[in-house]
């Protein structure tokens, strides 16, 4: 198994751990999917995707119908997605991807936590390069041959395919993910979500007093609503308190 594999089993109990936080996310993506593309998801690829993974968190059908009638009214002010760069205590990378309506107060709050907590906001492209931009997508997997299907895909910029108990994922670099999305939708497979992560390239284990440090960041960061995702270079077997 890849680098993709060990990413996803690491954070799989992370991932969208608050319902609320998670509705937000999907509600902010909405918005700007249809401000990008209008509001029909036949037309509109990455409304597709945002509602399938509304689908995949069980967001009501209604939070979803709301959320892109509402973006859809052109005195909506859109999200501007702006990405953050710096390092927690004891040189962990870290990456936040945020959606903002207010630039100047996510900036201030960033750094502020960067602040409190002995960490260093850095600037644009300080460590964005220290990780991978993939997209990966999750589909069923009765039926098919995970090694079977990785060599149909590879010509769509497929490089990892494997199986875990919630189905068949598939990594591919950030660039190949509209060929994948259409080569999934046109063989008839059902997209269970989808989406976009980055993944370090390399990871540093720490102490367990100092993985405290490095989550007393990580936890403000991702309390903040402007935070779609959090990344780091810390290796995931560090940790200040048994999962």
């Amino acid at each position: 198994m890849g680098r993709a594999f060990e990413f996803r089993k690491a954070r799989k109990m992370k991932r969208w751990s608050a319902m609320s936080k998670a509705f937000t996310r999907i509600g902010k993506d909405i918005v700007m999917a249809v401000k990008e593309g209008g509001p029909d998801p036949d037309s509109n690829s990455r409304l597709r995707a945002v509602i399938q993974n509304a689908k995949s968190v069980n967001m009501p059908k209604d939070n979803v119908e709301r959320a892109i009638k509402r973006a859809s009214d052109k005195s909506l002010g859109d999200f501007k997605e702006v990405l953050f760069e710096g390092y927690a205590p004891h040189g962990i990378a870290i990456l936040i991807e945020t959606a903002t309506d207010n630039n100047n107060r996510t900036v201030a709050n960033i750094r502020s936590y960067f602040n409190k907590c002995n960490g260093n906001l850095g600037t644009s492209g300080s460590v964005e390069f220290m990780f991978d931009h993939t997209c990966n997508f999750r589909i069923p997997a009765e039926g098919l041959d995970p090694e079977e299907l990785e060599l149909e895909l590879i010509d769509f910029g497929a490089e990892e395919v494997f199986e875990d108990e919630d189905g068949i994922l598939i990594y591919g670099p950030f660039e190949s993910f509209g060929a994948i999305q259409n080569y999934l939708e046109g063989a008839g497979h059902e997209i269970l979500s989808s989406g976009f992560e980055r993944i370090p390239q390399v990871t540093k284990e720490l102490t367990p007093e100092e993985a405290e440090d490095v989550e007393k960041l990580l936890e403000k960061i991702e309390e903040d609503e402007d935070v779609q995702n959090v990344y780091h270079s810390m290796d995931e077997s560090s940790s200040s308190t048994e999962e």
